[in-house]
């Protein structure tokens, strides 16, 4: 018995762990409630009916249902992306469906023109009222490459997409919103932006850059009723993820864009990340469960990383093989 600490010691450890059990259990209800009971700020809120909502990266996959849903809730939109044939058929679309406008303007942001952003500018000013802004344009490597194999090119396209065109169009908009004294902000992250990804070092590295920028922004912008929301995702069915049908843990871009909507100011399973939500059910679990029981920058959890990404390239290349194409 002599070998057992006494009460007046064991006491105060049994506290502290009962403390953080409870600590970690309210977590666990208030990211269930965030995710699935509490209902976030309608967009409605952050401009009336017929105000202007701006998509980037809108003619397909989650910039296209962004653009749909939003024209669906009355918001004229201002669609940008790369392919001009393909955004006038989502403003016909649009314009068919709903009694809104849809303009168009096609750019490659990985040009980074200045003209064009002249032009957004020129445009952006004739409209009568701006008051959604939706980072969505992005692009990732086209299969998971090693840092020193990873090309020229494709290395700086991510980068110049991802984060000058994301800033300069933030640049262009926030006056606007900032004038208007409301607005909001939405930027599409990625797990790769919490989770440092071997094999896809430059994208990983370009979505945590987004992060902490968002971050930051949130905070300048709150003063002036300014909602800024970084929304995480994992997989979703699209071109980039190269995943066609949808599952549990990888939705649909109509189901996320859903989620992402009806989340606006809420934290979902990103709690703890300011101005950050992760709206989506399965992902706002995983990320919640990653942030508190394993962490996310952990050499475990970046060689389990690596190790997956590995796997995903062989099979890339094997397939490239056999179809007699080349891959870098």
């Amino acid at each position: 018995m002599d070998d057992f600490l006494p009460p007046s010691v064991l006491l105060p450890f049994a506290a502290v762990g009962l403390a953080l059990v409870l600590y970690k259990l309210a977590a666990f209800f208030r990211m269930l409630l965030s995710l699935f009971v509490l209902p976030g700020q309608p967009v409605q809120k952050f401009g009336r009916k017929g105000s202007w909502a701006v998509v980037t990266g809108a003619s397909d996959g989650i910039g296209k249902e962004f653009s749909l849903q939003l024209a669906a809730k009355g918001f004229n939109v201002l669609l940008i992306s790369r392919t001009q044939s393909k955004l006038d058929a989502l403003a016909q679309d649009i314009s068919s469906r709903y009694d809104v406008e849809a303009k168009v303007y096609a750019m490659d942001f990985a040009r980074n023109d200045d003209r064009d952003y002249q032009n957004l500018s020129s445009i952006l000013a004739d409209l009568p009222d701006v008051s959604i802004l939706v980072n969505n344009v992005g692009l990732s490597h086209s299969i998971p490459v090693p840092f020193a194999q990873t090309p020229e090119d494709e290395m700086k396209d991510i980068i110049t997409i991802n984060c000058i065109g994301t800033l300069r169009m933030t640049k262009l908009v926030t006056p606007i919103l900032i004038q208007r004294k409301r607005g909001l902000i939405l930027t599409m992250a990625s797990f790769g932006g919490v989770l440092p990804t071997p094999l896809l070092a430059t994208y990983s590295g370009s979505k945590a850059f987004l992060q902490h920028w968002s971050s930051a922004l949130g905070s300048e912008l709150a003063p002036y009723n300014i909602r800024v929301q970084l929304v995480q995702s994992y997989l979703v069915t699209s071109a980039m993820s190269k995943i066609k049908r949808p599952s549990m843990m990888v939705p649909t871009p109509k189901q996320f864009v859903r989620a992402a909507l009806s989340k606006v100011g809420r934290s979902g399973g990103a709690s703890g990340i300011a101005y950050t939500c992760a709206p989506y059910w399965s992902h706002g679990i995983m990320l919640w469960a990653l942030e508190t029981f394993v962490g996310t920058r952990n050499k475990f959890v970046i060689d389990f990383n690596k190790k997956m990404h590995e796997d995903i390239r062989k099979r890339a290349l094997r397939k490239a093989e056999r179809e007699g194409k080349k891959i870098e």
